[in-house]
């Protein structure tokens, strides 16, 4: 059965928007967590994407996370075979340091944290303008033969592609209502800092835009790994 390796940063119900896709689209969801020691293998004939999703490490602190060269192992590989790959949020960045591009806190300090319009800049990427859910406070500079696909209002770089099949997001469209919730409680001394939405905005903000957000994401995975 063909299946994606998912590269997960934390514990928790895997109930994102990624892992439901592949069961509809008939590919089997191989989740690993590095930070709980679990290796990531090979590159094999019936793996048919990769998904590196975001997380609380830094992308640079490879001596500080040392289950993080096996990460960037794995990347180099992919990359390598050309699979297709998808970083969101942590794993864009990780693509992003991987590559050669700067990671880390702009010197503005904003956060975005809640539901924030993304504007694309390729129509075939994302053809209108889209409020997407956001949880981070670093950024990344595109790496070298990058295509630049979308920015926000305080952070530049929301999306990039290299080649045809290699994408990273800054933002977080696999996440659902439910998962936001949790990072609602999980991720509450965020309140208050710059750029962060109140409790009540990102609410009101997520049961207005959640829907065309998913529509959007779900056509992204069956155009980057198609049904089987």
């Amino acid at each position: 059965m063909a299946r994606v390796l998912l590269v997960r940063h934390e514990d928790g119900p895997d109930d994102d928007r990624v892992t439901s896709y592949l069961k509809t689209a008939g590919i089997a969801a191989d989740i690993r967590r590095p930070f709980r020691g679990e290796p990531l293998g090979e590159i094999a004939e019936d793996i048919v994407g990769t998904v590196i999703y975001g997380g609380r490490y830094n992308a640079y602190d490879t001596e500080l996370h040392p289950f993080l060269a096996e990460e960037y192992r794995w990347i180099e590989a992919a990359l390598a075979a050309g699979l297709p790959t998808l970083g969101l949020c942590q794993g864009a960045q990780m693509i992003a340091w991987q590559q050669g591009a700067w990671v880390g806190a702009p010197e503005s300090g904003l956060h975005e944290f809640g539901y924030y319009r993304i504007a694309p800049l390729e129509s075939d990427f994302m053809p209108a303008p889209l409020v997407c859910t956001q949880a981070h406070f670093h950024t990344f500079d595109l790496p070298r033969g990058a295509v630049h696909l979308a920015r926000s209002e305080m952070f530049e770089n929301q999306a990039f592609r290299l080649g045809t099949n290699v994408y990273g997001l800054q933002f977080h469209p696999e996440q659902t209502i439910e998962g936001f919730r949790r990072w609602q409680t999980a991720l509450a001394h965020n309140y208050g800092r710059p750029g962060v939405q109140s409790r009540e905005e990102q609410t009101e903000l997520m049961h207005r835009h959640d829907a065309a957000q998913a529509e959007w994401f779900y056509g992204f995975l069956g155009r980057l790994f198609p049904p089987v």
